[in-house]
């Protein structure tokens, strides 16, 4: 299981980013964070077309799947999604690994059990500006 900031674990971040101009202030080789919205598809582009590593943060389960299609490195959901998508990212062998977004460590061993990828820590997603 991938362990996304948590306190024992060394981990890398991922760079939430609003628009392209930010990618340029994120570190090299980092993974960008995108929300996953018709609005964001630039962003989206330009991190397929650059071959940068990206996460999807995903509200449903259709947005799940494009996430895939569009060779998201991770996808990012809730936890109230969290066996659907890991359901389907199973059953169509997602090369995407599906992260759920936590805030307690204790949230872990029930997320093991469903057999998602792994979770992520909010603190693990730093906010960049352009």
């Amino acid at each position: 299981m991938l362990l996304f900031g948590h306190r024992f674990i060394p981990s890398e971040s991922f760079f939430h980013v609003l628009d392209i101009d930010s990618i340029a202030n994120t570190p090299p080789s980092s993974t960008i964070h995108i929300e996953f919205a018709e609005e964001n598809l630039d962003i989206i582009q330009h991190a397929l077309s650059n071959k940068l590593n990206f996460s999807l943060c995903c509200k449903t389960l259709r947005e799940v799947i494009y996430a895939s299609a569009l060779e998201a490195s991770f996808i990012v959901v809730k936890e109230s999604l969290a066996k659907e998508a890991t359901k389907i990212a199973n059953d169509y062998l997602f090369e995407s690994k599906v992260l759920v977004l936590i805030e307690n460590e204790e949230e872990i061993e029930k997320l093991a059990l469903l057999g998602v990828d792994g979770v992520i820590f909010s603190n693990a997603i730093i906010k960049t500006n352009s």
